[in-house]
């Protein structure tokens, strides 16, 4: 695919087998883009280690989800259901020639509307792009019905790192639709 020059659909599709190369792979660039703000580096190979990404493809009340713009990867979001109920995004990623585009926008609110309920989303207040993203989505599909809170990074967390900050919405409150993607 060429540069990002018209605008083209922008769909989720569960990760099967056959796409299950395609996530691992574009979680080289995820892992890579986060390693400013958790220190990962590269093993002796090259690559990013993700030992939990497996879990998303074996355990059914987990998901992997291809991000696709028009007909090429756009990115991929990982979810998982959380003690209390909720679900978590555990991972949320856009390729850069797509970012600052609406594809994230419209990645995360077709998520969000798809799947009513409640919703847990981390982030790491010093990425202040995602900061500034998820503030946004949370207000998109539910107005002011959001809370957010600082928690530390569960174990097994290398030590040093900053908490994590958690958006925690519900889009299955009366009243609360989110918005259009567009």
């Amino acid at each position: 695919m060429g540069p990002t020059t018209d605008s083209a659909p922008v769909t989720l599709l569960p990760a099967t087998a056959e796409l299950r190369p395609v996530i691992e792979q574009l979680t080289q660039l995820y892992r890579h883009d986060m390693s400013e703000f958790l220190g990962h580096l590269p093993a002796a190979d090259g690559r990013f280690g993700f030992r939990g990404l497996p879990l998303f493809f074996d355990e059914p009340e987990r998901e992997a989800l291809l991000i696709r713009y028009g007909t090429a990867p756009g990115g991929f979001v990982l979810t998982c259901p959380l003690p209390e109920g909720s679900t978590s995004i555990s991972a949320f990623f856009v390729v850069r020639a797509l970012r600052r585009r609406g594809v994230g926008r419209q990645a995360a609110l077709q998520l969000l509307s798809s799947r009513p309920g409640a919703w847990a989303i981390a982030f790491q207040e010093a990425n202040s792009g995602a900061a500034r993203f998820w503030r946004g989505i949370a207000t998109a599909a539910v107005g002011s019905a959001w809370h957010e809170e600082t928690r530390p990074v569960p174990p097994p967390a290398p030590a040093g790192l900053p908490d994590d900050h958690w958006i925690f919405l519900d889009t299955a409150a009366q009243g609360h639709r989110p918005a259009h993607p567009r």
